[in-house]
C-alpha cells in the first residue's frame, strides 16, 4: 500500500480508539458499565444492532458469496421483517421490564440455576467462536497486505477493540458503532462506483446486470423444497425465522443493545430498524459481490484469489500443472470476454433471438473459466491437504488491493477492520457481560463491589479477545465467512430458542424439562449435522422442536410438576 493509505489507515484507527477511550462516562458502574444506565437513543440502539451484525464478514464473506453466487443469499434474510415484528411485542417488552443484565438471568426465575448456567455456556461457546469468525475476514485483508501470518494479524485486530471496550463498556461501543456504520455504507458505494467505471466504453451498469443475469446471478427465488440446498425460499421464511427469532430475542449480543435504550417503546424502535434496513443492505453486498463479477469478465482476475496459495503452486512441484491451467484460463477468460461484449451489444439490437442465443454463449463460456478455477482449486487441496480450501473470502480484498486508487486503498481497508473492530468490541462487550453476571458474579463472588465486578469484566473481556484470535486462524479456511458464522450459530441457536420457548410459553414446563430438553435439542443437531446433509438453517428448527418436544415430555413426568 502506498504511504498516503497507511496514513489513513493509521489514522482512523488511532481516532476510533481514542474516542471509544473517551466514552466512559458512567462505566465505573455496573449498569453503566453493561447497559449505560438504558441511556441510548433509540436510533443509536438500533444502528448498534445492525453494525453487530454488518461487519467485516459482510464486506468480504458475503460480497465474495455474491461473486460467486449471485442474488440467492438474499432468501436467508427473508424471515427477519417477521422476526423482528414477532420479537418487538414478545420478548423485547418482556426482557426491558424484567430488569436483567443477560437474557439468561430469566431462565433462574423460570427455572432454575443449572438452566440458566447451561443456556449462558452454549451462547458463550457459540458467540466465542463466532467472534473468532470476524476477526478473521480481515486478518485475510491484512495478511495480504503485510505478509503476516493469521496469528500475527488477528493479535493486531483484535487489540484495539479490547482496549476500547474494556474501558469504556457498551457505552463506548454503541457510539463507535453509529461512526463505522456510516463509513461501512460509505465503503460499499465506492467500491461499488469503482467496478462500474472499470468497465470498458459501451459497457454499462444495464448491460453489467445483463451479463450477470445470463448467468443466474440475479435469481433470488428457489421454490424447491430440497433440505439439502442450503438457500431456497423456505429456508429463508421458516427455517432462518428460527434462527433471527434465537439471535435478535436470545443473543445477549443483541439483547443487550435494546436493553441499553431509554424505554421499553425506544427498545422496539431500535429492533425495527433492522426489519425496515436489513434487506435493502443486504442487497447492496451481493450488488457489489456480481459487479466485481462482472469488473472480472473485462479485466483479467487471478486464476486463484490467494496470493499465498497461488505462489505455494508456483514454487512447488505442481508447478507445471498450475503453469497449464493459468493458459487454459487465460484462453477461457478471452473468449468469455469477447462473448460478455456480444451479449451487451444484443441488447442494443432489440432481437430477441439474437439475445438469447448471445446469453446461451456467455453462460457456456463463463461456465468454462469456472471449470478451470474449480481444477485450479482442486489442484490446491491436492497439494496442501486442506479439503476445505476456497478463495470466496479473498475476492474482494484482492479487487481492492490491486484495482482501486491510492486512498481509497486505505478508506476501504479502514472500513473493512473498523466493521470487524466494532462487532468484536460489541460481541466481546456481551460475552464479558454474562461471563461475569451468570457466572462468576452468581457463583463465585454474589456480594463483591461493582469496582470489583469491572476489574473481572475487564479481564474476561481480554481472555475472550485471546479465544477469538484462536479461533480466527481456524476459520479462515472453512469457507465463505458469512456461511461459517451462521453455520456455527445454527448449531446452538435452536436449542436456545426451544429453552426460551418452554419458559415463556408453557406453564406447566419444569426446570428439569428444560435442562432436559436443551440437552436433547443439542444432541439432535450434533446428531443431523454429522450424519445428513440437511441444510444448516434446518439445524434451527431441529434444535427448538426438540428441545420443547422432549422438554414437556419430561416436565409431565417431573415430580416438581405435581
Amino acid at each position: 500500500m502506498h504511504w498516503i493509505d497507511w496514513t489513513i489507515l493509521v489514522g482512523f484507527t488511532a481516532w476510533i480508539v481514542f474516542d471509544g477511550l473517551k466514552r466512559t462516562k458512567d462505566s465505573h458502574e455496573i449498569a453503566g458499565y453493561f447497559l449505560a444506565n438504558r441511556s441510548i437513543p433509540w436510533w443509536a440502539a438500533g444502528i448498534s444492532v445492525m453494525a453487530t451484525q454488518l461487519s467485516a464478514i459482510t464486506m468480504i464473506g458475503t460480497t465474495g458469496q455474491g461473486y460467486n453466487d449471485g442474488m440467492r443469499f438474499i432468501q436467508f434474510y427473508y424471515g427477519l421483517p417477521v422476526a423482528m415484528i414477532v420479537l418487538s411485542v414478545t420478548l423485547v417488552p418482556f426482557f426491558y421490564r424484567s430488569g436483567v443484565y443477560t437474557a439468561y438471568e430469566y431462565l433462574e426465575r423460570r427455572f432454575d440455576g443449572k438452566t440458566r448456567s447451561f443456556t449462558s455456556l452454549l451462547f458463550l461457546l457459540s458467540r466465542g467462536m463466532s467472534v473468532g469468525a470476524v476477526v478473521s475476514a480481515p486478518a485475510v485483508v491484512l495478511s495480504l497486505v503485510l505478509g503476516w501470518n493469521l496469528t500475527a494479524t488477528a493479535l493486531a485486530i483484535t487489540m484495539p477493540a479490547v482496549v476500547y471496550t474494556m474501558f469504556g463498556g457498551v457505552q463506548a461501543v454503541t457510539w463507535t458503532d453509529v461512526k463505522i456504520m456510516v463509513l461501512i455504507i460509505a465503503g460499499l458505494f465506492a467500491m461499488i462506483a469503482a467496478a462500474v467505471l472499470g468497465l470498458p466504453a459501451g459497457i454499462g451498469l444495464g448491460d453489467g446486470l445483463g451479463i450477470a443475469a445470463a448467468t443466474g446471478r440475479l435469481r433470488s427465488f428457489d421454490f424447491s423444497w430440497d433440505f439439502t440446498n442450503q438457500y431456497t425460499f423456505w429456508s429463508g421464511t421458516i427455517a432462518a425465522f428460527f434462527l433471527f427469532c434465537s439471535y435478535f430475542g436470545t443473543d445477549q449480543s443483541q439483547v443487550q443493545r435494546y436493553l441499553t435504550a431509554r424505554s421499553e417503546d425506544e427498545a422496539k424502535q431500535s429492533l425495527l430498524m433492522s426489519a425496515y434496513w436489513k434487506i435493502p443492505l443486504q442487497v447492496l453486498v451481493l450488488l457489489l459481490g456480481i459487479l466485481v463479477f462482472v469488473f472480472y469478465v473485462f479485466n483479467t482476475p487471478p486464476l486463484i484469489f490467494s496470493s499465498a496459495q497461488q505462489t505455494r503452486l508456483k514454487q512447488g512441484p505442481a508447478a507445471a500443472q498450475y503453469v497449464a491451467l493459468e493458459g487454459e484460463f487465460g484462453t477461457a477468460l478471452d473468449a468469455r470476454r469477447a462473448a460478455g461484449a456480444a451479449l451487451a451489444a444484443a441488447r442494443d439490437t432489440g432481437d430477441e433471438g439474437t439475445l438469447a442465443a448471445a446469453r446461451e454463449t456467455f453462460a457456456e463460456r463463463n461456465a468454462a473459466v469456472e471449470a478451470v478455477r474449480g481444477k485450479a482449486t482442486a489442484l490446491v487441496r491436492e497439494t496442501t491437504g486442506d479439503q476445505s480450501f476456497t478463495d470466496v473470502n479473498y475476492i474482494i480484498p484482492t479487487f481492492i488491493l490491486t484495482e482501486l486508487p491510492i486512498g481509497l486503498i486505505g478508506m476501504l481497508i479502514v472500513a473493512i477492520l473498523m466493521a470487524a473492530t466494532d462487532t468484536i468490541a460489541g460481541e466481546l462487550n456481551s460475552l464479558s457481560t454474562a461471563t461475569v453476571i451468570d457466572f462468576y458474579r452468581r457463583r463465585f463472588k454474589p456480594g463483591a463491589s461493582d469496582a470489583h465486578y469491572l476489574r473481572v469484566s475487564k479481564a474476561a473481556t481480554g481472555a475472550w479477545g485471546l479465544f477469538a484470535c484462536a479461533v480466527a486462524v481456524w476459520a479462515a479456511e472453512l469457507g465463505s465467512l458469512i456461511e461459517v458464522v451462521n453455520r456455527f450459530g445454527s448449531f446452538f441457536y435452536g436449542s436456545i430458542l426451544g429453552v426460551f420457548i418452554l419458559a415463556i410459553a408453557f406453564r406447566r414446563a419444569t426446570g428439569t424439562g428444560a435442562f432436559i430438553g436443551l440437552i436433547a435439542g443439542m444432541a439432535s443437531v450434533a446428531w443431523v449435522a454429522s450424519t445428513t446433509n440437511i441444510a444448516f438453517l434446518w439445524h434451527n428448527v431441529i434444535g427448538a422442536v426438540a428441545v420443547v418436544v422432549v422438554g414437556l415430555l419430561v416436565s409431565l413426568v417431573d415430580p416438581a410438576q405435581r
